[in-house]
């Protein structure tokens, strides 16, 4: 497969200690009960919006989500990390000449300064989150997996997502795509058996590689 997208938080980076630290922050603003980091991970996955209203409710999404983006942003590299394997994934992949992109409920801006600050952006052929003017749509919108598709230049039968949740299944059955998940995110392995088929969730990026993808294992890894 050359045309490959990949979802971030909880795929290829690990975020949620910065953002269950801006929830917490939030709801604190708004004196609301405190979620702890279990169920911080648990929720994230389906945008913001979605996320503040199952943390904070959903009459409050409009004062929470400017408090939770100013805080964000405070500490957008704080606690941030690339999931064990990612580099070398990605970087396998680009020299097997596969085109790769970016395909998440992030915003853009931060999903490039993320990338950036993790030294993983130069594998990436595009970058596509939402947040932007010309880009409102969020994942599963069809559309959205439309224009993922259109970004990377590819039709629906040449590209695979990559992602951690049903998130990512439900934006890839909108695109008509195939699908893998990785369990280093939001749901284990068996969580994520209830929307897919097994043969189709990796335990990690380097199962994934090796297995999904036939790439050669790397020294000192064991399967």
């Amino acid at each position: 497969m050359r045309n490959i997208l990949f979802d971030l938080d909880g795929t290829l980076i690990d975020h949620f200690t910065t953002i269950a630290k801006s929830i917490v922050h939030t709801q604190r603003t708004l004196g609301l009960p405190e979620s702890d980091y279990a169920t911080v991970r648990t929720t994230v996955g389906g945008s913001l919006p979605v996320t503040l209203s199952k943390l904070c409710g959903a009459e409050n999404i409009a004062n929470a989500e400017p408090i939770f983006r100013a805080h964000f942003e405070e500490i957008i590299f704080d606690d941030v990390f690339a999931l064990p394997g990612a580099e070398w994934i990605l970087k396998s992949l680009k020299e097997r000449g596969a085109k790769l992109g970016v395909f998440t409920n992030k915003y853009t801006r931060h999903s490039r300064s993320v990338l950036k600050h993790l030294d993983l952006l130069d594998y990436f052929d595009m970058i596509l989150g939402t947040g932007e003017s010309d880009c409102p749509y969020r994942k599963p919108d069809p559309i959205f997996s439309a224009h993922a598709l259109e970004k990377m230049n590819c039709t629906s039968e040449e590209a695979v997502l990559v992602g951690d949740s049903q998130y990512d299944i439900a934006a890839s059955e909108a695109g008509c795509m195939n699908c893998y998940l990785v369990a280093t995110g939001s749901h284990s392995s068996p969580e994520l058996a209830k929307y897919i088929t097994e043969d189709q969730i990796f335990k990690n990026l380097y199962e994934l590689g090796t297995q999904a993808f036939k790439l050669p294992v790397p020294t000192g890894y064991i399967v």
